[in-house]
């Protein structure tokens, strides 16, 4: 098998316009959610990644018929679906295949599903997935030996559940489900996300009735049949603040274009803090934000929070940008275990980084990063070493990349049109 990996000459001040595609964790939520329909759902603006791709092999599988073109389009029709299980490698390989336990149990009230995987950043239990099904009527068994789930239910019956933890999976995952549940649901203490509005919008476009998404509680009155409908996907919150940090980090000058500004408030506050300027714009089309840098970083203090706070899957990239602030930083991770796995290969570039504990990191400012041959363990810590390898002197190849495609779409030739110098490279 051919490994492929970037390789970034660096010191390179990213300018131009770049256009965001759409959000990664929306899309992996609504593509599962369109089987509910029963009939055809047609998606659009869903942008063009790896996980995209394998939830595309895992509906086929379970004989969904399914239409994707590299244009952001796909084209779902659940009425050929044959079987509630889904055991492939595809499925335990991926965390967001977690989402056809909802729906399966919805539509069917049967759902036997390979415990999911995905990048290695902490336990991420499915406990309160569990809770939540449960609470509906399901029978749910985690058979530990096969890590397989299995959950089934004569019929599904509305309740309130208050989960014990912020989970934006839990929170999709049950709102799923008791679409089809008789009465109504009421979620408590739930995930705010951009993209938990996004599936619950696309929801009620399919005929369900979701209220308060975006709020602390989300209020679903059960349907018996839902249908088909057409969906815009939103833009990608994480793309639009990699971008956004890169363009800081390279003391550079880009106009991040078709993105929500209001869900960017988080990022752009601590930008300006380090020193960068942010302007938000509407061209007449779509909405914009511009990023300007002509200094070096102050240093600053991150902690992430569940939304409207900052996004823990902006805390790598963050980190390397402040690699080169002038001062100490300190970076406080409240959401997931082991999301420092990025922080040896940053000491490669030459950074200055100590860990206090498990959840937080001092970083202390040098001049610049150099190039070095770097490592990505999972999705958004490759994001952060594209970022260090665009701000550091010298070559810098980014190995294991695969996980970078998961996430980000075109990205090299995204950052090519803004100046940089990154290519795929291949053996």
């Amino acid at each position: 098998m051919q490994k492929e990996w970037y390789e970034i000459k660096g010191g390179k001040r990213l300018e131009g316009t770049v256009t965001i595609s759409g959000a990664k964790n929306a899309a992996v939520a609504i593509i599962p959610a369109a089987i509910l329909a029963g009939e055809a759902c047609v998606l659009e603006n869903l942008p063009f990644i790896q996980d995209v791709q394998s939830l595309k092999e895992i509906l086929e599988e379970l004989g969904v018929t399914v239409d994707y073109t590299d244009g952001g389009c796909m084209r779902i029709n659940s009425s050929t679906l044959t079987t509630t299980k889904a055991l492939s490698e595809a499925v335990s390989s991926m965390r967001a295949s977690y989402y056809l336990l909802g729906a399966l149990l919805g539509l069917c009230h049967e759902v036997e599903l390979a415990l999911p995987g995905g990048c290695v950043i902490g336990a991420r239990p499915i406990d309160q997935h569990v809770k939540g099904m449960r609470a509906l009527g399901a029978e749910v068994e985690l058979d530990c030996d096969r890590n397989i789930v299995r959950a089934r239910a004569d019929k599904l019956v509305g309740a309130e559940i208050f989960f014990d933890v912020v989970s934006v999976g839990a929170t999709i995952n049950v709102m799923l489900a008791a679409c089809m549940a008789e009465g109504m649901t009421v979620l408590s203490n739930v995930a705010k996300e951009p993209h938990v509005v996004d599936v619950a919008n696309f929801l009620n476009m399919m005929g369900a009735s979701v209220r308060g998404a975006g709020t602390d509680v989300i209020r679903i009155t059960g349907k018996p049949r839902l249908h088909g409908c057409g969906y815009a996907i939103i833009p990608d919150q994480i793309e639009t603040g990699t971008f956004m940090i890169a363009a800081a980090a390279t003391a550079g000058d880009v106009i991040i274009k078709n993105v929500i500004p209001t869900h960017m408030e988080a990022v752009s506050a601590k930008l300006m803090e380090s020193g960068a300027r942010v302007i938000e714009g509407d061209d007449g089309r779509d909405f914009y934000l511009r990023v300007i840098m002509n200094e070096r970083p102050r240093p600053i203090n991150v902690k992430t929070l569940p939304y409207p706070g900052f996004p823990t899957d902006l805390q790598q990239p963050m980190m390397a940008y402040l690699c080169a602030a002038n001062g100490l930083s300190t970076i406080n991770e409240t959401i997931f275990e082991n999301r420092f796995n990025h922080v040896r290969e940053l000491r490669r570039m030459g950074a200055s980084i100590s860990l206090k504990d498990a959840s937080t990191a001092r970083v202390k400012g040098i001049n610049a990063l150099r190039g070095a041959e770097i490592y990505a363990s999972d999705l958004r810590a490759g994001a952060s070493l594209i970022v260090a390898g665009l701000a550091a002197s010298g070559t810098t190849c980014v190995h294991n990349i695969q996980f970078i495609d998961r996430g980000y779409e075109y990205l090299e030739k995204k950052l090519t049109a803004l100046g940089a110098e990154i290519s795929r490279k291949m053996k």
